[in-house]
């Protein structure tokens, strides 16, 4: 295997940890509209999740560094075509880590009000856009013989996109129910159970689809293998939901989102962004990558530096691994 092929994974790791990690912040944050009824308990949504956040972001940073050192081509062509909606996401992301430090600075009704809302709009814009974005890399965008992206934003918006889009928004929102049932004591936890079962119905339809459309397209064996363990491990996270396994449910749908994201890059392999104008056009693994000696330096560095980041991230959430309620939470509003 060539260098560029295990940076190629390596990336496909990076994004699945993001998606797992990242992604049930993105449904706790839906949920502090859809699940808490009042204040004290969207405060236990916001604190389940305080502690973690900023360190999952992590991930989204490292997957965009190692992009653009391993193949700058891909970063290029994608950051330059997939402009606006990566903008909106990267605005999303700040106003949503400000809405987390500033929502308790004041007592003010009103204050905290409009904090919430932009943590919920916040959470959810960015959980549909990941899904646009990358159900136009796998299904590929008009890229013309110097590698550039020639197309407009209303072609990003395709039903293809669109559709991995609600995948991604109802995926993250039962993987953050889950979360919710997984870390809360309470009524609230048995309403985010009620809850993971209603989302989690509707994300088994959509997700079924867009996978097997994704398969008819551009897939081949491994990936049909990675659908099939997608699948199931959603169906077994809804069971154990039902049942009050929280702890399973919560690792199955996170096998789901593995297993989902997998089986994109699966589909997407050799290539990294196909072109729809020219098949000889699409941005690959080798016209795509930095030279030999840079993706060995890469590799150095990441060895030393990816097993740090997993300690220290592993022992955040053993440290605030406790479930939480409503009697954790003070009067004061802040």
């Amino acid at each position: 295997m060539e260098l560029h092929d295990v940076w190629f994974v390596l990336i496909a790791v990076l994004w699945t940890g993001y998606f797992f990690l990242e992604g049930f912040d993105f449904g706790v944050g839906v949920l502090t509209k859809l699940l808490a009824r009042d204040r004290p308990e969207k405060r236990v949504l916001i604190n389940t999740i305080g502690p973690v956040w900023d360190g999952n972001e992590v991930w989204l940073l490292s997957a965009g560094g190692a992009t653009f050192a391993a193949f700058p081509e891909w970063y290029a062509t994608l950051f330059s075509g997939f402009y606006l909606p990566l903008l909106v996401i990267l605005v999303c992301l700040i106003v949503r880590g400000v809405a987390f430090e500033y929502r308790a600075k004041r007592p003010e009704e009103n204050w905290q009000r409009n904090w919430e809302t932009a943590i919920f709009w916040c959470s959810l814009t960015p959980a549909f856009l990941w899904g646009v974005a990358f159900g136009n890399i796998v299904r590929g965008v008009k890229i013309d013989r110097n590698l550039e992206y020639v197309g407009s934003l209303g072609d990003l918006l395709n039903p293809y996109a669109l559709l991995g889009g609600l995948v991604t928004l109802t995926l993250f929102t039962f993987h953050g129910a889950v979360f919710t049932a997984l870390k809360t004591v309470g009524e609230i936890r048995e309403r985010a159970r009620r809850t993971a079962l209603r989302v989690g119905l509707v994300t088994a339809v959509v997700a079924l689809a867009f996978l097997l459309w994704t398969q008819a397209d551009t897939g081949n064996g491994r990936s049909l293998v990675a659908l099939v363990v997608a699948v199931v491990a959603l169906v077994a996270a809804l069971v154990a939901n039902q049942i009050g396994r929280e702890g399973w449910s919560f690792a199955l749908s996170g096998v789901t989102i593995v297993a989902a994201v997998a089986m994109l890059f699966l589909s997407l392999f050799p290539n990294v962004m196909p072109s729809t104008l020219d098949a000889d056009w699409s941005l690959t693994v080798t016209n795509a990558s930095s030279s030999p000696y840079t993706l060995k330096i890469m590799t150095w560095c990441a060895g030393i530096a990816t097993p740090i980041v997993l300690l220290y991230q592993g022992w955040t959430y053993w440290v605030f691994r406790k479930r939480i309620g409503t009697q954790h939470i003070a009067e004061a509003a802040h």
